[in-house]
């Protein structure tokens, strides 16, 4: 388990009474959570709880209804498109499926991001941010093949390297050790701390995995049924005696004939 990180420290994001619903459905009911500097925050819950619909707020991708949400010291609210964009370069999004494009070769891929936004890189230096960026993820030998040659495990490190060439502050990971197999999850999970620690990000991981939770958070906020019903270290949250808590670890952890 991961010690906590001390909040003394600054915060990078801020979340106060944020709800949003789809039609008649709540899916967020007046959130609170706040992300401090180098911290790893993960939160767990059910699926359809509103964890993706969390982050996807937080990166601007869906509008909240009510309440505040604050990233890198900024009002979301208050930011206009040009604005909104040039914070995203501060956030990096890994999305479950990898979102990999794949009539471009690895290489390409992570050229892509810094081509559209540095527009001013020579060849070299492309190259350069390319192998070390496949490095740091361990796959330097995928430079030059297709996504379709790819495992599943591999996707999903190439997508994170791909948000990392562009050196986020924040990382938002949805599912991240979704529909993979358990060694494969051991692999992410060590990558995910690796980018905490080399690249300096504080996070947002997003999962229903409590091995995921437990190896990567520094604090774990439990949502159900659209709040945060519980935030602390993983011993504390599951300290609980809430059923549906307990249940939640239950279902995870053991072990059924």
């Amino acid at each position: 388990m991961k010690e906590t990180i001390s909040h003394n420290k600054e915060k990078v994001i801020s979340i106060e009474n944020l709800s949003k619903s789809f039609g008649k459905i709540n899916v967020l009911n007046e959130v609170n959570l706040e992300v401090y500097k180098g911290e790893n925050v993960v939160v767990l819950g059910r699926s359809g709880s509103g964890k993706s619909v969390l982050i996807k707020i937080i990166s601007g991708l869906i509008k909240k209804d009510s309440g505040h949400v604050a990233v890198l010291g900024k009002e979301m609210e208050s930011l206009d498109s040009k604005q909104l964009q040039e914070l995203r370069l501060h956030i990096g999004f890994s999305f479950q499926g990898s979102a990999l494009y794949d009539g471009m070769s690895v290489r390409e891929n992570l050229e892509f991001p810094l081509i559209r936004n540095k527009r001013n890189l020579s060849k070299k230096e492309l190259t350069e941010s390319v192998e070390q960026v496949l490095h740091d993820v361990g796959l330097l030998q995928t430079i030059d093949q297709m996504p379709s040659e790819l495992s599943g495990g591999q996707k999903k490190r190439i997508g994170i390297a791909r948000t990392l060439i562009l050196k986020p502050e924040i990382m938002l990971y949805d599912e991240p050790t979704g529909g993979i197999d358990p060694i494969t999850c051991v692999e992410l999970n060590n990558l995910i701390n690796k980018v905490q620690e080399q690249y300096n990000t504080s996070s947002i991981i997003i999962t229903h995995d409590l091995t995921c939770a437990k190896t990567t958070g520094n604090r774990i906020a439990m949502l159900i049924d659209g709040k945060i019903e519980r935030q602390g270290n993983f011993d504390e949250v599951f300290a609980s005696e809430d059923p549906r808590i307990r249940a939640f670890y239950n279902y995870n952890f053991i072990t059924r004939s």
